[in-house]
């Protein structure tokens, strides 16, 4: 059974992204399960507070990472870039001793109400995946664009074409993390 951990980088209630994560997480592959990571209840990351222990959300978050096969992080996109809260919680789980992220399978997808579906935010949280030497897969993208005409009222995907790429994405996912699994065993 794969295990996924999904993040959405929005807190907002009526949010397009965590609608997307929440279809995302009812359309696993058979033998696959999702399990959904809380982020809006860390602290601002701080060095000095985490030099005297990890806040236990923070320290939630890590053992979710490392428990997990695979991360799904589903994020909006703010003034160019990846969102603050999102920021805040790969920087709290992403610290030293046993950073949960080295070697673990990323997925990102995301949703956006413009013409570019979160491309950018996308771009740069691939940038921080290469130093932290998680892989991240490179296709299928899913990028909705124009969210507000594929969302009904209640946050639910209505749009059939986007369903399916999701669906697409998931399957594609899951076989990206048992590649890598296997590479890493793989491995002398």
């Amino acid at each position: 059974m794969s295990h996924i951990l999904g993040m959405s980088g929005s807190l907002r209630q009526g949010s397009f992204n965590t609608a997307l994560l929440h279809f995302a997480a009812r359309s696993v592959p058979e033998g696959a399960r999702m399990e959904i990571a809380r982020i809006d209840d860390l602290p601002l990351y701080n060095d000095d507070v985490r030099l005297t222990g990890y806040p236990p959300p923070a320290q939630r978050l890590r053992e979710q990472i490392a428990a997990a096969d695979v991360v799904l992080i589903v994020t909006p996109e703010y003034n160019y870039s990846i969102p603050g809260v999102l920021k805040n919680a790969i920087d709290w789980a992403s610290r030293p001793p046993n950073q949960p992220f080295e070697g673990k399978p990323i997925g990102i997808m995301g949703a956006s109400t413009g013409m570019l579906g979160s491309a950018r935010a996308q771009y740069h949280l691939r940038q921080c995946f290469v130093f932290l030497n998680a892989p991240v897969m490179s296709r299928p993208e899913i990028m909705v664009a124009h969210a507000r005409e594929r969302f009904d009222e209640q946050g639910n995907l209505t749009d059939v074409s986007t369903q399916q790429h999701v669906v697409k994405f998931l399957r594609a996912l899951v076989e990206f993390s048992a590649r890598m699994k296997r590479a890493d065993s793989t491995e002398p």
